[in-house]
């Protein structure tokens, strides 16, 4: 952008030079523009999935904030799209997504969207049409009455809509629309990213969805399997007892990838029974706990690896894999203990997550009481919320013949030790594009980063550069054959685009990215 088109865009910062959009169906409402100058923050890499560290300094931008309804829906939407005058505009498009129950506009966003514009890109956030980062604010108009216009507004009719009035803005602001528009979100932000691909698949040149809550409908009761068969029983697994058998199955399984670094790379090939713990001692320094290994921990570590189960012993969905953290607040079997030693069930953060869809959603009461599901109700809460959501939110159509037609590109991540979005999840998707269309590499890669708890973390390696892979492949044909993983210790390792696996062949004295090789 040249010094007299700078000089333009930041005259254009006011509501008045930016127009409303032109958007089917929808009613705008209002346009806010301010100045924002001199701006500074650090956008780590935990919180900016698929990017590095950024150092934003000193950056200038226009903050433009659109509102707008559909009418006779009683809707408010709200798409956020920062301008960057310095340093200049690269002609680029960055949308940035959600996680939970946030469709955007929160901090996660922010962080995205400040890394965005220091390096140049036009960038855009939407609260998806929900008034509130709480589903228990607007899931019903009343006790048994879903609010299928915000619920759809949610899934994917907000994200389209946002994206159209970024689009719009950035060709008023600049003149000229973006080159090139890019999608980068992970968790909420995958499954939104997975939407245009599926849904409005010529809106995005390239797509960068980590760990995706896709095939929502089976993952949300299917994640609480853990959960239901402690309810069952009436009996809690006590966290050092999960722990220790999590610690136990990586034992048994490290090598066989060739490589002993408390990380499983070949889930395949684990094959660990936790009832063989039964009684092993524990060596726990919380008040309380157990001193030796109980069946039900068994039971619960054998619930959470092997999936969710109808009575009949056949699977009804995917559950974390042996690695997985199964205690922590965002975990699936987390418990809460008193000093005593007697554990209960817990609201933490990533079962309350479960919780409010199977309240809200599918019993459409706030008050059904989860804990006292039999196996035959849980079956019957899975099976209506397939057969009520899966066209809404479930974002899992393999056919994306429309996405790779219009050019598109997408690379999806997810950590094996994912402790809230299995990696079984972006695997079975996969696979059934993959049945649709054998050249699927040609346009979507999907890496499997051993390790990696959810969107980040843990004690694997990140693929921090994710989005630059995704830029040079639909920029340049550079076609990722495989990317970097750094952990939190500095090793740095392989992923390979799944089915590939990285087989180690280096010295273990020395580990680096040309240690492992695909297979």
């Amino acid at each position: 952008m040249s010094f007299l088109q700078q000089a333009l865009a930041s005259s254009n910062c006011t509501a008045a030079a930016i127009p409303f959009p032109e958007v089917f169906g929808a009613s705008f409402i209002s346009t806010q523009a301010s100045l924002v100058e001199n701006f500074s923050t650090f956008a780590s890499s935990q919180r900016n999935f698929n990017h590095p560290d950024i150092e934003v300094k000193n950056v200038t931008y226009c903050n433009v904030t659109i509102t707008h309804t559909h009418l006779g829906q009683n809707d408010t939407l709200i798409t956020q799209v920062w301008l960057p005058m310095q340093p200049t505009w690269n002609e680029r498009l960055q949308a940035i997504g959600g996680g939970g129950w946030i469709a955007g506009l929160f901090g996660f966003t922010d962080i995205g969207m400040a890394a965005a514009v220091a390096e140049g890109y036009a960038t855009f956030t939407t609260n998806g049409g929900v008034p509130s980062q709480l589903p228990e604010d607007w899931a019903l108009l009343s006790p048994g009455n879903v609010n299928l216009y915000l619920l759809n507004d949610f899934a994917s009719v907000a994200l389209n809509d946002a994206a159209l009035v970024a689009k719009s803005v950035i060709n008023s602001f600049y003149g000229q629309p973006p080159k090139y528009s890019y999608w980068s979100g992970c968790s909420q932000g995958g499954r939104q990213g997975l939407t245009f691909a599926q849904r409005y698949p010529d809106v995005f040149d390239g797509i960068a969805a980590g760990a995706p809550a896709i095939n929502w409908a089976e993952l949300f009761v299917g994640a609480y399997h853990p959960q239901q068969v402690m309810n069952e029983m009436q009996q809690y697994a006590h966290p050092c007892e999960l722990d220790a058998l999590t610690a136990a199955a990586i034992k048994a399984c490290d090598a066989n990838d060739g490589l002993v670094d408390g990380i499983i790379s070949d889930p395949d090939s684990c094959h660990f029974d936790p009832q063989s713990m039964v009684g092993a001692p524990l060596n726990c320094s919380t008040p309380g706990a157990p001193t030796t290994i109980s069946k039900v921990a068994a039971t619960v570590a054998d619930a959470a690896w092997t999936g969710a189960k109808a009575s009949d012993g056949t699977l009804l969905w995917y559950t974390p894999g042996y690695e997985a953290n199964l205690t922590s607040p965002t975990s699936l079997a987390t418990t809460i203990c008193s000093s005593n030693g007697t554990c209960t069930s817990t609201n933490a953060q990533g079962v309350n997550l479960l919780t409010s869809w199977l309240t809200l959603f599918v019993e459409k009461n706030p008050k059904f009481n989860v804990t006292a599901m039999s196996r035959q109700d849980y079956e019957r809460v899975f099976r209506k919320s397939v057969r009520e959501y899966e066209s809404i939110i479930s974002t899992n159509s393999p056919n994306l013949s429309e996405f790779r037609n219009a050019g598109g590109k997408m690379i999806t991540y997810h950590g094996l030790a994912d402790q809230i979005i299995t990696f079984r999840n972006s695997r079975h998707y996969y696979d059934a594009v993959t049945a649709l269309d054998t050249n699927v590499h040609d346009f979507y890669r999907l890496f499997e980063a051993p390790g990696l708890a959810h969107c980040n973390a843990g004690a694997g390696g990140y693929p921090f550069g994710t989005f630059a892979a995704l830029v040079d492949w639909v920029e340049n044909g550079k076609v990722p054959d495989a990317l970097k993983a750094t952990s939190v210790t500095n090793v740095t390792t392989k992923l390979c685009p799944y089915p590939k696996k990285a087989v180690f062949g280096g010295s273990s004295e020395n580990v680096g990215f040309d240690s492992f090789t695909c297979t």
